[in-house]
């Protein structure tokens, strides 16, 4: 009890005096995670981690990849549901599995790429089917995944196998998923021999730009989690209570690719204001709680 009531009252902690200082450069500077009970603070895309744990570099059945980043750390039910993943994929015919981008040790912004990844609930998973789970860390930093995607972004290529789809399955259906984002032409071939029994697992798959080489999967809060904001909408209301094989995906093959020529803006219309990007939040614009994660030993 002692223990839980320091933690919130760590939490609570008011924003030190460098809250205008850009949240990806002190995120991405720490090099450990902070010794607090884990918890996911805010959304997926600002946020940040406490008591995020690490993924081991390799294991019976996976290999973190790309090393150099630092990134192979997560709240501790996104390393479990990893290591569980990819026992399952040994199941359906792969060696197991080429884990990409998680978080940073305590979350938060970073640096470069992801705009999300921030509260310790996020995993690339790669396209590449592993030959070998003894790469070194060179050969990590080397190696790069495979498109399962065409060029013109309509189609699969002949990269995508039956145990893609079994272990996007197998993802999809852990009660721990959310949802998973890949490309829309993924989705496309996925839902041509969808069944009614699918729904509840095909809905969880998100079709999304730039994810033609690896799958991203977003866990859900986990139970108590109180700071941990939910992502909404839900992906029962995206795809309308059904498997979302419809015109809403449709769209990523059509109007993305071919966007309607805009039509002109009233002279006495104002500008919309430019949204903040990732890269450019300081400590002011995450949670308040945030500032004890990167304080906390």
């Amino acid at each position: 009890m002692i223990r839980k009531l320091l933690l919130c009252l760590a939490l609570a902690a008011p924003l030190p005096a460098g809250a205008e200082e850009l949240a990806n450069k002190l995120f991405g500077a720490a090099q450990m995670p902070s010794q607090q009970d884990p918890m996911a603070i805010g959304s997926y895309a600002r946020g940040c981690g406490a008591g995020l744990v690490e993924l081991p570099e390799s294991g019976p059945t996976w290999q973190a990849m790309r090393l150099s980043r630092h990134r192979n750390f997560g709240q501790p039910v996104l390393v479990e549901f990893l290591e569980d993943l990819s026992r399952q994929a040994r199941e359906i015919g792969w060696a197991g599995l080429y884990i990409g981008d998680m978080g940073q040790p305590r979350g938060g912004p970073m640096t470069s790429g992801h705009a999300s990844h921030q509260i310790g609930l996020d995993a690339d998973i790669w396209m590449l089917p592993p030959k070998r789970l003894d790469l070194s860390v060179k050969e990590r930093e080397e190696i790069s995944s495979i498109p399962v995607r065409s060029a013109d972004q309509r189609s699969v290529t002949a990269n995508w196998t039956k145990r893609h789809r079994a272990l996007l399955k197998a993802a999809a259906s852990d009660p721990r998923v959310d949802r998973i984002f890949i490309a829309a032409a993924v989705k496309i071939e996925m839902c041509k021999t969808a069944t009614p029994a699918d729904k509840k697992w095909l809905q969880k798959i998100r079709p999304e730009a730039g994810h033609d080489t690896h799958m991203h999967v977003r866990l859900k809060c986990p139970k108590g989690a109180r700071l941990c904001e939910t992502q909404k909408p839900s992906v029962s209301e995206l795809s309308k209570g059904g498997d979302g094989c419809d015109e809403t995906l449709n769209w990523w093959v059509t109007d993305y690719l071919n966007p309607p020529k805009p039509t002109k803006k009233p002279k006495d219309e104002k500008p919309v204001k430019r949204k903040k990007g990732p890269r450019e939040f300081t400590m002011a614009d995450l949670p308040a709680q945030c500032a004890a994660v990167l304080s906390s030993r």
